[in-house]
C-alpha cells in the first residue's frame, strides 16, 4: 500500500492540472492560510473523504452573499475575490460551489454529490441559503451543480465560460 502522501500529492496535482490554479491568481488556490479562511466562513466549506491512503475526494464549497454572487457572475470579480470580500460570520444567502475533485478510480460512485450534499446540509442549518451557484470547468461539475440544486429545491445560476 502507497503511504499517505501519494493520495494527497494525486490530488494537488489532479487539482492544479485540472483548475491551473498555480498559473491562474485570478482562482482559488488552497494554502494553509485560504483553508482556514474557508473555515472561518463556515467549517464545512472545504471537506474531504478519505481513505487508508489519504485523501480519495475534495470538495470546496462556502456561503457568501448575495451581492457578491451577483457580482462575481455578472464577471466583475473574480473568484479570489468572492472569497477574500465573503464577510467573516454572515449573513449568507448564497452558496458557491467552488469545485469537487476526486481520484479517477473512485469517481462515478457519488462522492462528490455525498460531499456537497453533506457540506450543503450544514451550511442550511446555520444561514438562509436560497440560490446555489457555480462555475462550470467540465460536464461532470455542471452534472454535480444541477443534481445538488434539485436535491436542495435551490435555483441554480452559473457564471458563464
Amino acid at each position: 500500500m502507497p503511504p499517505a502522501e501519494d493520495n494527497l500529492q494525486r490530488m494537488i496535482r489532479l487539482a492544479e492540472e485540472f483548475f491551473g490554479t498555480r498559473s491562474d491568481p485570478a482562482q482559488i488556490s488552497v494554502t494553509p492560510e485560504v483553508s482556514e479562511r474557508l473555515r472561518l466562513i463556515h467549517p464545512h466549506a472545504l471537506t474531504e473523504e478519505r481513505n487508508e491512503d489519504g485523501p480519495i475526494a475534495w470538495m470546496l464549497l462556502f456561503p457568501t452573499t448575495q451581492a457578491l454572487k451577483e457580482e462575481f457572475i455578472a464577471g466583475r470579480i473574480t473568484e479570489r475575490e468572492l472569497l477574500e470580500k465573503t464577510p467573516l460570520g454572515g449573513p449568507y444567502t448564497a452558496v458557491y460551489l467552488c469545485s469537487a475533485l476526486v481520484l479517477p478510480e473512485f469517481r462515478r460512485k457519488g462522492l462528490a454529490t455525498k460531499l456537497v450534499s453533506e457540506a450543503l446540509q450544514a451550511i442550511l442549518k446555520d444561514h438562509p441559503i436560497d440560490t446555489l451557484f457555480y462555475w462550470a470547468f467540465s460536464g461532470a461539475g455542471e452534472k454535480l451543480a444541477r443534481t445538488v440544486s434539485r436535491r436542495f429545491g435551490l435555483p441554480l445560476s452559473r457564471r458563464p465560460d
